[in-house]
């Protein structure tokens, strides 16, 4: 069973930054895409940023210009390096990463960690 452990989370004051580790326990070049979600409380969980294994990323447009994603296949980490935090980004933040198992899709999540921005 594919294991992903976050690290990273603060709290930080608006205009801050921080940067969230997803260590996974296997190699993260077998996922297809590797991703970062976010839930507030009283909110579903949404998409913040992806990354698949060409390399091509996605963000949802809240984050865009302050969010980046980025992966290192030799520490077998993903990444998200936050700047410009504003405290609507205050939430949980899970990685997540979806992986080819034979003939079926495999999807994993960590056990979050917690991000809080404060005016």
């Amino acid at each position: 069973q594919v294991q992903l452990v976050e690290s990273g989370g603060d709290l930080v004051q608006a205009g801050g930054s921080l940067r969230l580790s997803c260590a996974a326990s296997t190699t993260i070049s077998s996922f297809a895409m590797s991703g970062w979600y976010r839930q507030a409380p009283g909110q579903q969980r949404e998409l913040v940023a992806s990354i698949t294994s060409g390399d091509s990323t996605n963000y949802a447009d809240s984050v865009k210009g302050r969010f980046t994603i980025s992966r290192d296949n030799a520490k077998n980490t993903v990444y998200l390096q936050m700047n410009s935090l504003k405290p609507e980004d205050t939430a949980v933040y899970y990685c997540n990463a979806l992986q080819r198992v034979r003939f079926n899709w495999a999807t994993y999540w960590g056990q979050g960690t917690q991000v809080t921005v404060s005016s």
